[in-house]
């Protein structure tokens, strides 16, 4: 503490000495000397942000939760049963999952064959992540970056702390170190609530990407069997209404 003073008064000596401050040093100082408070609230609305992408999140992936082990089996059945119909309403009643989704896309193009099926889900599946990853970017880079935010308005408390020695006797090292270590005491509360922002949001990412792997693993599960079973018998199948649900255009004996 008695060498930063010391360090301090030095500073303060060779500015009364005649050295002169620059343009731009002078402007950054006037920023800092406005304080870090304007950093927390950017902290705590950012906080709140993450908050609701949270329970958004958390909500979505509950809402949309189904059992694959049990889809599967229905699957397996209906497709050896050769009862295409009965497989999509199944998918239908089954929620807006990725799983129901990726898997009435395939079976409405039985008839193109397992290899055009499998290209189609995967496309499938590619959008459904898009669904699925909505907002975890924003967890992510909250996670990655608030502590530097924090950091940041440590840095304009302890640059604001200093600044405030110039006016003072540094030879009274007990009146400068108070002058010192408030402000800068004040200036570490931004770099832990950049600790408590980015904390929750890492954890939530990693739960939610956990999630997401889960629901992405047991899509390709259902999607490889049906190829499978595609595959060992391509005559089979069909959807009994027809392919006028299964492309936008209709087919072409219907044109």
């Amino acid at each position: 503490m008695h060498a930063l003073i010391e360090l301090s008064g030095v500073a303060s000596a060779t500015t009364a000495s005649g050295s002169e401050t620059g343009w731009l040093t002078t402007t950054l100082l006037e920023f800092t000397r406005g304080g870090a408070e304007w950093v927390l609230w950017i902290l705590v609305f950012l906080s709140l942000a993450s908050i609701a992408a949270m329970i958004e999140r958390g909500l979505f992936y509950r809402r949309h939760r189904v059992n694959a082990h049990d889809l599967r089996n229905f699957l397996l059945d209906s497709l050896d049963a050769e009862q295409v119909d009965r497989a999509l309403e199944k998918l239908k009643t089954s929620g807006d999952s990725m799983e129901a989704h990726v898997m009435s896309y395939g079976l409405q193009h039985v008839d193109r064959g397992p290899r055009a099926v499998q290209e189609l889900m995967a496309g499938a599946l590619a959008r459904e992540r898009v669904r699925y990853d909505r907002y975890l970017g924003f967890l992510a880079t909250l996670g990655n970056n608030a502590p530097f935010i924090g950091l940041f308005g440590t840095v304009l408390g302890v640059i604001q702390a200093f600044d405030g020695l110039r006016g003072l006797d540094v030879s009274d090292t007990a009146a400068a170190g108070a002058a010192v270590m408030g402000p800068i005491a004040e200036a570490l509360i931004a770099t832990g609530v950049g600790l408590l922002v980015a904390i929750p949001a890492v954890v939530a990412f990693n739960i939610f990407k956990g999630k997401v792997r889960k629901v992405v693993s047991n899509t390709e599960l259902l999607a490889r069997t049906m190829v499978a079973f595609l595959e060992s018998c391509p005559d089979r199948l069909s959807p009994k209404g027809g392919s006028g649900d299964a492309a936008p255009g209709g087919s072409a004996a219907g044109r």
